[in-house]
């Protein structure tokens, strides 16, 4: 089923930021993986031990069906976070066909981040800042 998703990023305080908007919401995370948990990828730098266990992705049902998600980006793995750009747009695509169409069109213009891909998730997956400055997130898991 389509969706769309707000992806937030953080340094260092995705737990604590997530562990506050739960008891704000309330539920459970329907995801929460660690950095430390995700298999190493060939030619990318050794993780650094104090990054193990910060957050790569929490997932976060709140009202009518949306669903908020973070992720901790820190310095250490090459990102800057300024307010402006750790927000996301993140729209969840069921046919690989409609998630290029839409990655296509709403990228031209703007700058690619992830190209188009197959991710270690299971998912095709892309990134990009669109020509307003607005940033997206195009997943469409694999069935």
């Amino acid at each position: 089923m389509a969706r769309v998703n707000t992806y937030l990023n953080f340094t260092r305080e995705t737990e604590q930021a997530f562990t506050f908007y739960r008891s704000v919401f309330g539920g459970e995370f329907t995801v929460l993986q660690r950095f430390g948990e995700v298999p190493a990828a060939s030619g990318q730098p050794v993780l650094a031990h104090a990054d193990r266990e910060l957050i790569m992705h929490v997932a976060l049902p709140i009202l009518g069906g949306h669903v908020l998600m973070g992720t901790d980006a820190p310095e250490t793995m090459g990102f800057r976070i300024v307010r402006g750009n750790n927000v996301y747009i993140s729209l969840e695509i069921d046919l690989r066909a409609d998630a290029d169409r839409l990655f296509g069109a709403l990228s031209a213009g703007g700058e690619v981040e992830t190209p188009m891909q197959e991710m270690f998730w299971g998912a095709w997956f892309g990134s990009f800042t669109d020509r307003f400055g607005i940033r997206w997130m195009i997943n469409c898991p694999n069935s």
